[in-house]
């Protein structure tokens, strides 16, 4: 039989009960839901495309940066307010980790983007989003981590990537 003291404790105790989250797909450790990554991978297959389908270059033009508040705030989730209520009451220190990795992912896209406006005469679409999937699936896999509340373990494995070397990089070009 599992108590209360060796349960692992739940993230969001006062607005959010456990059963909601488990039923609205949100980590009851962490109080993040892993849905808020199908932003980003929706670009990253956008960006993987490019090679075999061009015309997904207007897509990825159109993508929009999203931070996680903002993403779910958009949604039409029916588990929306819970979504929210969840992340408010996360622990403020993973919240931040959260964020600052969502926000990387972000300015990497979206100088992803900027360079290839700048490079369209040239062709070189197909290489920039190359470079850009490399930096951000480790990025994505750092954020599930996070989410998922297995950051020891993700760092033990390695796979750093330095987000502002990256945006440096693209902006180099």
């Amino acid at each position: 039989m599992t108590t209360a003291a060796n349960r692992a404790p739940t993230a969001c105790r006062t607005l959010v009960d456990e059963a909601r989250l488990i039923e609205a797909n949100i980590n009851p450790r962490t109080g993040f839901a892993t849905d808020y990554l199908n932003h980003f991978n929706e670009a990253i297959m956008l960006l993987e495309l490019l090679a075999e389908m061009p015309e997904c270059l207007d897509d990825f033009f159109a993508w929009q940066p999203k931070k996680y508040d903002e993403h779910f705030a958009a949604s039409k989730s029916r588990h929306r307010d819970v979504t929210l209520a969840a992340y408010a009451e996360a622990d403020p220190e993973r919240r931040r980790r959260l964020d600052m990795l969502a926000d990387s992912m972000n300015e990497i896209l979206m100088a992803t983007r900027e360079v290839m406006r700048q490079d369209l005469a040239r062709g070189n679409a197909p290489l920039i989003a190359n470079l850009a999937v490399r930096w951000v699936k480790p990025l994505i896999a750092r954020t599930r981590a996070v989410i998922n509340g297995t950051e020891a373990e993700e760092r033990a494995i390695g796979g750093r990537v330095n987000p502002q070397t990256a945006v440096d990089a693209l902006l180099a070009r």
